[in-house]
């Protein structure tokens, strides 16, 4: 891969690379579903490029998360080098939890 190609990266792969879903499968499946946002838009698609600048909403452990994509990556690394991969835009915290 080179040039712009480098650039993107399937929207399931990021979620995995980026340690937001356990595997792979169970981002595609959220994607599918239309549970991920892509520019305030739904996505269905798990095969849908992303790129760094993009912003994403998803929910998450209870949380609507908001992050802008900042690399694509080329691997599932430890938890610190995956949080380079994205800023979050607004933080989980108690008081933003979605009620059950």
């Amino acid at each position: 891969m080179t040039g712009a190609a480098e650039e993107r990266i399937r929207l399931d792969k990021w979620l995995w690379f980026a340690r937001f879903f356990k595997s792979r499968s169970l981002a595609a499946k959220q994607v599918e579903a239309g549970a991920v946002r892509l520019a305030g838009a739904p996505v269905t698609k798990a095969h849908q490029t992303v790129r760094p600048g993009d912003v994403l909403t998803f929910v998450q452990g209870g949380h609507i998360r908001v992050v802008r994509i900042a690399a694509v990556g080329t691997r599932r690394g430890p938890a610190p080098e995956a949080q380079g991969l994205y800023e979050d835009l607004s933080p989980p915290t108690p008081e933003t939890r979605l009620p059950r």
